[in-house]
């Protein structure tokens, strides 16, 4: 065999090598794209879950806060009411009689108002803000402690989703400065920049070291609330010194 003949078998060869080089490149490109698109497919199925998840059990816990909030007013405020009507209905005197009627009146007013309440779809009808002043309304009303909110509407357009997620985080969050930080003072700002949106949660009372796995495990859990609507959860706190909360939502 002649030197030209040796030169394209070599070439023909190579070409063939090269070749089959090629397309076990491109069959195991193919290969590991797909491998990738099947694990993003698992991790988005397995967020959406998570997602759906946690939108059930913030449905479940303010439900249940409600239910407990019902049966509070019917216990403390219906139930005085009801006894002052008995007792007013029963006297002699007209006026008193009159009295009761008017109890009566007030009695059903608060019913209404009750069973508004029972029904979740006011979550929809209800802005952010609204939700969030009356809430520290009530706080103060009780004269535990001096509140404010100030706000620039930035969460006035939400989800359902998102509104819902943000409303049992707040709540939790000013459960806690109730039940253990005991402050004279809990104040909220809304505001937002040119990439995202904040509520500030501010409270003057006993403060808390957050590296505690006593608290350590509720914080968790409120950070990852926020993560599933894609907002983040900041808390610094010391003890004797208050604890600031930032709720962030992206744009």
């Amino acid at each position: 065999m002649n030197p030209a003949d040796n030169q394209i078998y070599i070439i023909i060869f190579s070409t063939l090598f090269l070749g089959g080089l090629m397309s076990t490149f491109v069959v195991a490109m193919v290969f590991i794209h797909r491998q990738r698109q099947a694990q993003n497919r698992q991790k988005m199925d397995q967020m959406r879950a998570e997602f759906e998840k946690t939108i059930r059990n913030v449905e479940h816990e303010i439900h249940q806060e409600t239910l407990t909030q019902v049966g509070r007013e019917l216990h403390d405020n219906i139930g005085q009411l009801l006894s002052l009507t008995k007792l007013n209905l029963n006297s002699p005197k007209p006026e008193k009689q009159t009295e009761g009627r008017e109890y009566l009146d007030k009695i059903i007013k608060e019913v209404r108002a009750l069973s508004k309440t029972l029904n979740l779809d006011w979550l929809e009808s209800v802005s952010l803000d609204d939700f969030i002043r009356q809430q520290l309304e009530k706080i103060q009303s009780t004269g535990f402690c001096q509140t404010a909110l100030e706000s620039d509407g930035s969460y006035l357009e939400l989800s359902k989703d998102q509104k819902l997620v943000l409303i049992r985080v707040i709540q939790e969050c000013l459960n806690n400065a109730i039940k253990h930080a005991q402050p004279d003072r809990i104040d909220i700002r809304i505001a937002k920049n040119n990439q995202s949106r904040r509520i500030e949660i501010q409270d003057d009372g006993a403060g808390f070291d957050p590296s505690k796995a006593s608290t350590g495990s509720g914080m968790f859990n409120l950070k990852k609330r926020m993560e599933t609507i894609g907002g983040k959860f900041y808390l610094t706190s010391e003890v004797g010194k208050g604890t600031h909360i930032t709720l962030e939502l992206p744009f």
